[in-house]
């Protein structure tokens, strides 16, 4: 049997741009993708500690070191620019893998680059 948990997390990220003419997903500076590990279309799920809507989108990549995190298509109307918001990927495992599993975070500063990175211990 497989269960889903956290894969990775970028934390109290800021909005800096919501474009909701444009077809979707969250555009995420490459560095954050690289430090968490990630991946373009990734699908993510996003909680906004301003607004406390959630919602699902998938990743677009951002240039790197520009900071950028960009709200696309209908999402952009559940935040706004200068919101904070927590981005989470997730996985599959076995027990055997989710046992091992460490799951990288990412806490930002305020200008969204890496101030901290930690992994979960698994128990």
């Amino acid at each position: 049997m497989l269960r889903e948990a956290l894969f990775a997390k970028i934390h109290r990220a800021t909005v800096t741009l919501c474009n909701p003419d444009y077809m979707g997903s969250i555009t995420i500076d490459q560095d954050l993708l690289d430090a968490t590990g990630m991946r373009v279309n990734e699908k993510v799920l996003i909680a906004d500690i301003d607004s406390m809507n959630r919602f699902e989108t998938y990743i677009f990549r951002g240039a790197r070191g520009s900071g950028v995190i960009g709200v696309n298509g209908a999402a952009a109307r559940l935040t706004g620019v200068g919101h904070r918001v927590i981005i989470m990927s997730f996985c599959h495992l076995s027990l055997e893998e989710m046992q091992a599993h460490r799951p990288k975070v990412v806490i930002c500063t305020p200008d969204n680059k890496v101030g901290e990175s930690l992994a979960y211990d698994p128990d």
